[in-house]
């Protein structure tokens, strides 16, 4: 039998009233056939007896009997449709674990193919063809294989959930507009899905994007991890030379001193030494002598002892020892100044260090300009932003919120939140200034206190000659001589700032351990002019790497 009259078989034997095969098929008079049952309670239902596909009327209830030939043919084409549903399950697949398996198979449950939502039942490929096949099946509506299958069923109505309220949010039936959403707006479910599928895909390319920016933000924090291993392998391997070089220089120095000491008490022993041995020879040649007097006052001969007399009378030749003294060579002073040698190795090398440091720190180099919205009235500003001193003519300007009013302050008019900076400024000339940095929201109307705590780090000359450091407690600087150029640096991670005398390449002082939570700006004070004698600018300058 072709595919096509197999078709048409199942359409054949198809109930017009269950919509399914026929369970003891009855004929009417008109020629339709029906389930005995389906037929029998359709017109126990109804006074008037005709048919429900023709509408033709009986004058009486037609006696009905089962029509043989349609029931062999009806258990054939069950027949049949058993085997082919026995084939085609051997060659389905059974539903796995997350998968929707098939509402009717018994035994083993093949993997669904659809849904319907008429039926709310799922089916497999087999039992899925009387809804592709059967004329009053295919009207049902077939959706991707889900389960819940009640969940898309409006409990209010018992109808299948087609329509979005756009109103509430929600998706309804068919029923719902009339009875419970009058005034509601409403679109149909899939013209709601497409909108809400485009949000997704646009939603789904936003967070693409997020996760590109973050493995983006991975890649740079794996390579700044990597610059700063780097970094602290290249200061690890610079620290291990610096103190061998130390430790070589210790143990050199060492090794000098104990050969300058061996080589002193080698002479100091030399010294003694010989003259123990002159002297032992001395003693022995006396001894000689004495034996020879000795034996001879034994003589009884005259003429013998007169002979001799003469020539033993007088003792042997010696050396007068009464001025001889062994002379300790002096060891005071050699320990001093073997410590003084090292000293002067190590701070020839530590200057080495601070100009390799300060050429380091120097490659951080921002690029600052004094800020003319926050300079108090008496301060004078250069044109390009990098000069400013103090004049005896307050100049008329907006009382803003920015402006120091009574201190003789400037701030940066770049700020930094992050990182590192570096910036140089020349004191030369001056006899008093404060440098540094301060928080943003730093006080700017009254007197002000220029400590950590108020949130400045900041280091001033006072009284032409006494340099400190504004720590919480200050800090007097002592200084070999007087900076010309003074470098401030800023790590503001690291929470450090340092200042360092450039020309010198000598370090001032090290605020550490600050915690940073706003912006800093560059902090500078020239100080009163005194007549003309802190007169000079300070001036904010380029920095020279050569140095």
């Amino acid at each position: 039998m072709s595919a096509a009259s197999n078709l048409r078989s199942a359409d054949q034997f198809l109930c017009s009233i269950c919509l399914d095969v026929f369970t003891d098929p009855v004929s009417t008079p008109c020629g339709h056939n029906y389930c005995k049952t389906c037929i029998t309670h359709y017109w126990d239902d109804n006074v008037l007896y005709k048919c429900p596909v023709c509408q033709k009327m009986f004058g009486r209830r037609p006696d009905l009997e089962v029509n043989t030939l349609l029931r062999e043919m009806v258990s054939e084409f069950r027949r049949e449709a058993q085997q082919k549903s026995s084939s085609s399950s051997s060659e389905q697949q059974a539903a796995e674990p997350g998968e929707v398996p098939c509402d009717v198979c018994t035994g083993t449950r093949l993997k669904a193919l659809k849904s319907c939502l008429v039926c709310l039942a799922s089916y497999c490929e087999t039992h899925l063809e009387p809804h592709l096949t059967m004329s009053g099946l295919k009207r049902h509506q077939l959706v991707e294989p889900v389960e819940n299958l009640e969940d898309r069923i409006c409990t209010k109505h018992d109808k299948p959930l087609e329509l979005f309220c756009k109103t509430d949010q929600t998706c309804v039936c068919m029923l719902c507009p009339v009875l419970d959403h009058k005034t509601h707006e409403f679109v149909p479910l899939r013209e709601e899905y497409e909108g809400k599928k485009a949000d997704l895909q646009k939603t789904d390319a936003e967070i693409q994007q997020m996760i590109q920016k973050r493995r983006l933000k991975i890649q740079e924090i794996r390579a700044s991890l990597k610059i700063s291993n780097d970094a602290a392998d290249r200061e690890k391997a610079e620290g291990v030379q610096v103190f061998t070089d130390l430790k070589e220089s210790v143990e050199r120095r060492l090794k000098e001193f104990m050969k300058e000491m061996k080589d002193k008490q080698k002479t100091a022993e030399k010294q003694a030494e010989d003259f123990i041995k002159d002297l032992e020879q001395e003693i022995c040649e006396l001894k000689k002598r004495s034996s020879e007097v000795e034996q001879l006052s034994r003589s009884e001969d005259h003429l013998h002892l007169l002979q001799r007399f003469s020539s033993l009378e007088d003792a042997p030749p010696t050396k007068n020892w009464t001025e001889v003294r062994v002379h300790p060579p002096s060891y005071e002073g050699t320990v001093v100044r073997a410590v003084e040698q090292l000293e002067k190795n190590l701070t020839e090398k530590m200057k080495k260090l601070l100009e390799v440091e300060l050429r380091r720190i120097q490659k951080f180099e921002a690029d600052v300009t004094l800020d003319p919205d926050t300079a108090n009235p008496w301060l004078i500003l250069s044109e390009d932003g990098k000069q400013v001193y103090h004049v005896d003519v307050r100049k008329n300007l907006p009382n803003n919120p920015e402006r120091f009013s009574t201190c003789l302050c400037v701030l940066g008019k770049q700020s930094f939140s992050s990182g590192r900076f570096y910036f140089e400024v020349q004191v030369k000339g001056k006899t008093e200034w404060n440098l540094g940095v301060a928080r943003e929201s730093v006080k700017r109307k009254g007197s002000i206190t220029r400590r950590p705590q108020d949130g400045y780090w900041t280091v001033w000359l006072i009284k032409g000659n006494e340099y400190e450091a504004n720590d919480r407690i200050s800090v007097r600087v002592h200084l070999s001589s007087p900076p010309e150029k003074l470098g401030v640096f800023v790590d503001y991670e690291e929470g450090l700032v340092s200042f360092h005398d450039v020309d010198a390449a000598a370090l001032l002082y090290s605020f550490t351990g600050c915690s940073f939570r706003e912006k800093l700006h560059p902090f500078f004070s020239p100080f009163i002019n005194h007549v003309g004698k802190n007169s000079a600018p300070l001036i904010i300058c380029a920095v020279n790497k050569t140095v």
